[in-house]
């Protein structure tokens, strides 16, 4: 299996290039936040509380790859790291990640995200504490759609800074990843295993708007069209690699290092391509989903005796050599070419 890069690895000019945008993101998310929540709190305190899941959602961390993706789009396509038009791109595309973790958390009832409470769990729990009317699971989830929604329309009005020509990737992006997620929902139900389709679900709902489309729309602020296609290329494999390894992560984590449960896939019956690989191969696996903890772990067993586990490791392998074969054919400088292979690696091998 392929390895990422030694962490102890000297940075390149492009990752320290990278790495110098990065913080400039993290001052435009928290600076628009901050001004909203000053602009509602105001008003009533009361109102502030949407803005406050976002907020704490934002700053409890997370792995900011989306970002990151948007701004080697722009630096590899010869933006100026000096112009700052590329970071409210990259602002907006982490709120609709808020927006997709939010609502995901409601639809998959998990509890906890980023080693801390979900918005539903959290608001859930401020119910009960206060004695309020009504039923506290509703009310939590009632506060975390709204606050989903208001992520989402915040990255519209963040993408709103920028010129038309991103406008049109923008909004396949987020269509794409509704359209994705509810794919997932309807998969996970009908439950009839099917790799191809486990396989589409993965790369819409996900890989897309993680990898391949914030890499264009980098790519479109700095006026270089012409590097989509190996992005799309690039984006498309290691897409796909990064949600197998959620998958397998979810299976096979460490929920202190991953910060959310362990296991949910199987709690929710979520049709993966893990598991559509793994009730194709044995069919008794259906009958151990939605698993409990005895049946979660003799699941495990079974995707690791059936070789399953493995199957997916070798594919995730091939996916990255192709991601790395296309971008070592793309437009760019060859210091970029070097990097985004090395983040693919990165991406694909992560723990957590």
């Amino acid at each position: 299996m392929a390895t990422p890069r030694p962490a102890s690895a000297p940075a390149t000019t492009a990752r320290r290039t990278l790495m110098s945008l990065l913080p400039r993101v993290e001052e435009r998310l928290h600076a628009f936040l901050s001004a909203e929540y000053e602009r509602w709190h105001g008003l009533d305190p009361r109102s502030s509380a949407p803005i406050d899941a976002i907020a704490d959602l934002v700053d409890a961390g997370g792995k900011r790859m989306r970002p990151a993706f948007c701004l080697s789009g722009y630096l590899a396509a010869g933006g100026d790291p000096e112009d700052g038009r590329v970071i409210p791109v990259a602002a907006a595309l982490e709120l609709l990640h808020a927006c997709a973790l939010i609502h995901d958390d409601v639809m998959d009832e998990s509890a906890v995200r980023r080693g801390a409470p979900t918005v539903h769990t959290s608001q859930a729990a401020l119910h009960r504490e206060r004695g309020w009317q009504g039923t506290a699971e509703r009310f939590g989830e009632n506060v975390a759609i709204l606050a989903g929604d208001l992520a989402l329309v915040y990255s519209d009005e963040i993408m709103a800074e920028v010129g038309p020509a991103v406008a049109a990737e923008w909004h396949l992006l987020r269509s794409e990843l509704i359209i994705g997620q509810y794919m997932d929902v309807a998969a996970s139900v009908e439950f009839e295993p099917d790799p191809e389709t486990s396989r589409w679900i993965a790369i819409a709902k996900s890989g897309r708007y993680t990898i391949h489309r914030p890499l264009v729309l980098g790519a479109a602020v700095a006026g270089r069209a012409d590097a989509a296609p190996a992005f799309e290329e690039y984006g498309a494999a290691l897409g796909e690699a990064f949600q197998l390894r959620d998958d397998l992560l979810d299976a096979f984590g460490d929920s202190e290092v991953t910060g959310k449960p362990s296991g949910l896939d199987f709690e929710q019956h979520k049709m993966t391509l893990l598991m559509a690989l793994a009730i194709q191969r044995n069919a008794h696996i259906r009958e151990l989903v939605p698993a409990q903890l005895r049946g979660a772990d003799h699941l495990r067993r079974l995707l690791i005796e059936t070789g399953v586990r493995d199957d997916v490791e070798k594919h995730i392998d091939g996916l990255v050599e192709r991601a790395c074969r296309a971008i070592a054919e793309a437009p760019l400088e060859p210091e970029w070419r070097e990097e985004l292979a090395a983040m693919a690696h990165e991406v694909a091998y992560r723990s957590a």
